[in-house]
């Protein structure tokens, strides 16, 4: 969708604050650092928190995004802790995904619109290994009209269904709709309803 191309995250990104802040995602860290480090894509990337946390823990990370703005500060975090991810800048639809690669992916917070939803997804599932594990949070439905974060467009949210028949493919772990409170800078601060998944490939 139009509003958010590479020129409104670039606009975003463009402030000294990490608007989304420098701290991982509480249920990415969660689980990231329950698995040995292998290597790890992480679609959507924006800032560099998470790739940069699993970068200190040991993960060799490919991150993508569209916006410049998002690279220039994920490796200026980078640098603050002495670590390094591979940022590649890219419309995802262009980005060369290495087929049974990757020990494990992470989808935080990274919207789709419906007609590009799944085919993205599936090329993330087969870029796992076997025993790949994907962690994924996002905003639910039950998100739209709040001012707390994530595209107010009813196609991007989703169900718990929906994620459940986007990664049928792979063995379910974990799966919730729930609400919480988020405190992730400025952007993300919050009552949220959100949707967690783990999945491991088979």
């Amino acid at each position: 969708m139009i509003q958010f191309n590479n020129t409104f995250w670039d606009e975003r990104y463009s402030t000294e604050e990490f608007i989304y802040g420098k701290e991982p995602n509480e249920f990415f860290k969660e689980n990231i650092v329950k698995l040995n480090p292998g290597k790890l894509l992480l679609p959507g990337e924006g800032e560099g928190r998470n790739s940069v946390f699993a970068a200190r823990s040991g993960w060799r990370v490919d991150a993508t995004d569209q916006s410049s703005a998002g690279k220039i500060k994920a490796e200026k975090l980078a640098d603050e802790f002495g670590v390094k991810i591979d940022y590649t800048v890219c419309d995802i639809t262009q980005y060369k995904f290495r087929d049974n690669y990757y020990d494990s992916a992470a989808i935080i917070y990274f919207h789709l619109p419906l007609d590009l939803r799944i085919n993205i997804h599936n090329r993330i599932i087969k870029s796992l290994k076997n025993k790949g594990v994907l962690i994924f949070e996002v905003y639910s439905k039950e998100q739209y009209g709040k001012a707390t974060g994530g595209p107010q467009d009813p196609d991007m949210l989703y169900t718990l269904e929906d994620v459940e028949r986007d990664f049928q493919s792979l063995k379910t772990i974990f799966a919730e709709s729930k609400t919480l409170y988020l405190n992730e800078g400025s952007k993300h601060i919050g009552e949220s309803s959100v949707i967690r998944y783990i999945g491991i490939k088979e």
